[in-house]
């Protein structure tokens, strides 16, 4: 399959998620289930954790290496806020604003320290996180459900870096395009 081809299929999985799916009916199943789907049907959660993967490729070699514990770490401190009756302010302004933001950097190729990245990442992460916390089904297992909702975002996360380091071997400006084609659809979300 050329490069041409995986990134269309890509693409189009990324577009065919829709951004409410991720935020009701995923409560059917055990709660490992719900957490796994609960990321990649939704828009929103899997562009951001794709492109920050897809980001962290160009990133030095320390913030290329951790960027996937930054991930899961904001996704977890996220959650337990949730979970221990904590409140977060604009959430899904966060969430939406951490797609424009993650869209942006690829655009613009923008690398950064390590403690200023990792920071960043997640930052990003807590809100997504606060949100899976908060729409945990009733009578799932918080365990299970973690599992399901961190192998969920590890694999969207590696899907991204997969797909940036194969755009390294190719024009940057189909990458910068992709970048550019995450902000606008973050800013479509945050619209609607």
């Amino acid at each position: 399959m050329n490069t041409f081809t995986r990134l269309l299929m890509a693409t189009g999985l990324m577009v065919t998620a829709t951004a409410t799916s991720a935020h009701a009916g995923h409560d059917a199943g055990t709660g490992f289930t719900s957490g796994l789907l609960h990321p990649m049907l939704g828009l929103d959660h899997l562009l951001a954790m794709a492109a920050i993967g897809f980001w962290s490729v160009r990133q030095g070699n320390t913030m290329k290496q951790i960027t996937p514990l930054f991930v899961i770490g904001g996704m977890i401190l996220g959650a337990g806020l949730a979970w221990g009756g904590m409140s977060l302010p604009s959430v899904e302004t966060g969430i939406s604003l951490s797609v424009i933001l993650a869209g942006i950097l690829i655009a613009a190729m923008v690398k950064l320290p390590t403690a200023v990245g990792g920071s960043l990442v997640a930052a990003f992460m807590v809100f997504h996180g606060f949100a899976h916390g908060a729409e945990m089904p009733a009578g799932a297992t918080l365990v299970a459900y973690l599992a399901g909702f961190s192998i969920a975002t590890l694999v969207l996360t590696f899907t991204g870096r997969g797909l940036g380091a194969l755009m390294t071997k190719v024009d940057g400006r189909i990458g910068r395009t992709l970048g550019g084609l995450v902000a606008a659809t973050g800013a479509f979300l945050a619209a609607a």
